[in-house]
């Protein structure tokens, strides 16, 4: 089952984008644009996440984080303050993580991730097309068959299915699997991903994105 999330923030725009990213990666999303909504939203329904603007209408982030902390949800705040009193001020409620707008997809996806896995809400099983990945057991299988795949080129798939619809830059792969203390070239990159396209089967669904890097897509 996909994870809920809720997103707490009164800017239309900005909601809509981190709902659309989430939804590409098949996170569940419910939005809502103040803070009373958002606590009617957390008595009525059951969320694995939650992203919240600090800055909303009726009831601010803050106090709401105070008046939730019994239902002991995850939750990430979103903000455009950058002073350490109101960091700290959020840690302090029980936040999990705290970003400041605006930021990359990307990056937000990561700190998603890293929630979800602290709280053991992270999805045990991947699926895509009929390739299975079992995180738990770190295995690939295709038709119950097993594939075998080294290390980096497992790691290498758990990341592209995380990402799935997104397209991400050699470096960015660089990063995820080898580390960011890595220091070889690109090109180690392209020699893995055409080792998934062919063990997997997946010629025509990992794309090559010119002049940036790589896409899983349907």
């Amino acid at each position: 089952m996909n994870k809920k999330i809720l997103i707490v923030e009164d800017d239309i725009h900005i909601s809509n984008i981190i709902k659309m990213n989430l939804n590409i990666v098949n996170y569940a999303t419910t939005e809502v644009y103040d803070g009373l909504a958002a606590l009617e939203a957390i008595e009525r329904e059951t969320f694995d996440l939650i992203l919240l603007d600090v800055m909303i209408p009726k009831i601010d982030g803050f106090e709401l984080m105070s008046k939730i902390q019994r239902h002991r949800i995850p939750v990430i705040f979103l903000t455009a303050k950058n002073s350490v009193y109101d960091k700290v001020t959020g840690l302090k409620l029980g936040a999990d993580d705290y970003m400041v707008k605006p930021f990359e997809a990307i990056e937000l996806l990561a700190r998603i991730e890293t929630v979800l896995r602290r709280y053991g809400k992270e999805e045990s099983m991947m699926q895509f097309q009929d390739v299975q990945v079992n995180i738990d057991k770190r295995e690939v299988t295709i038709h119950s068959q097993p594939v075998e795949l080294t290390p980096k080129e497992y790691d290498l798939l758990v990341v592209l299915l995380k990402n799935k619809n997104i397209a991400l830059s050699r470096e960015q792969f660089l990063d995820k699997v080898w580390g960011g203390d890595y220091f070889g070239e690109t090109r180690t990159v392209d020699m893995h991903i055409k080792s998934l396209r062919k063990k997997l089967h997946l010629q025509e669904n990992i794309k090559t994105i010119y002049k940036i890097g790589y896409r899983l897509e349907d």
